[in-house]
């Protein structure tokens, strides 16, 4: 059994489970919304208030953790901390706090294992994919071809500093539409044309997309065998837009599919997600439950093979 933690700047998640050739088995999985990155500032770094939500979550987790013999842990933080001049001071509570040895882990490793993570759950790997795993204050791109990461990048585009630096649709799509043209120009200098081959599919991760794919699917009982390779077309990103848009975030969490603490954040997700898939001129797109932190069990899993 081995243990993956991802403090992130929206969420924190444990895994447990196992890893046969090359696919995870989860075992049990603790979930907790603590917005780490909320009411950050460049100068400051992360608030106080924050650091105690998600310090106070770790403890909970690690009290879990201990309950469980685990060969290895893989236990990171992504684009929060890692933008946080203050970031230290909270690794050092962690460490005393808790059983977790947290690891600030750069952009490209967060993508490569998310990468690793998303194709371990496809049924089918498709020849050219670009997945997009969205997080609270970045986003990660990997290009992919037969299986084989071939580009990845960590851009400053999140949920939760889009809703809290740049309220608005018109300022939230800028920023989007700004960083999409980044991605063309870095993957072009990486020697892959735009636009990508044709058939190159979207797959997304993490939060935002698993919850639209649960909304999708009205689930009420939220099942990762049944998030794992849901599509989702234009038509029905289109369907959700219209239907969140009008209602308030308080609103938006009264329906079937719809994680509690997601509700400002959702439609700015959703136009980072509606923007992805026409950025790869593909009419639908995959969806994927796992990610980083299915990653981070291969991960613990090498490392003690």
């Amino acid at each position: 059994m081995y243990a993956s933690l991802d403090v992130g700047t929206n969420t924190v998640r444990l895994l447990l489970g196992e890893a046969r050739q090359g696919k995870i088995i989860p075992s049990s999985y603790l979930r907790s919304i603590t917005r780490l990155g909320g009411g950050f500032t460049p100068e400051t770094g992360l608030s106080d208030s924050a650091m105690d939500r998600t310090l106070a979550t770790l403890v909970e987790f690690s009290e879990a953790l201990t309950k469980t013999s685990v060969a290895a842990v893989s236990a990171v933080a992504t684009e929060a901390l890692r933008r946080a001049v203050n970031a230290e001071s909270f690794l050092a509570r962690v460490h005393a706090e808790t059983a977790f040895d947290l690891e600030i882990i750069p952009g490209d490793l967060e993508a490569e294992l998310s990468c690793a993570g998303v194709l371990s759950a496809l049924d089918e790997v498709p020849e050219h994919a670009l997945i997009f795993d969205i997080g609270g204050g970045s986003t990660e791109f990997v290009y992919v071809v037969d299986g084989q990461p071939r580009f990845w990048r960590s851009y400053p585009l999140g949920t939760v500093m889009l809703c809290e630096h740049l309220p608005g649709p018109v300022a939230q799509q800028a920023h989007i539409d700004r960083t999409l043209r980044l991605l063309d120009e870095d993957l072009v200098r990486c020697g892959i044309p735009f636009p990508l081959p044709a058939g190159t599919l979207p797959i997304g991760t993490a939060g935002t997309v698993t919850t639209l794919a649960a909304l999708d699917l009205k689930m009420i009982d939220y099942n990762w065998r049944r998030i794992n390779n849901h599509q989702l077309d234009t038509l029905s990103l289109q369907i959700l837009h219209e239907q969140l848009e009008p209602l308030a975030p308080q609103e938006r969490e009264l329906l079937p599919g719809m994680e509690k603490g997601r509700g400002d954040l959702i439609l700015p997700g959703l136009r980072i997600v509606e923007s992805v898939v026409d950025f790869c001129g593909c009419p639908r797109m995959t969806v994927s439950d796992f990610g980083l932190l299915e990653g981070g069990i291969l991960r613990a899993a090498n490392a003690v093979s």
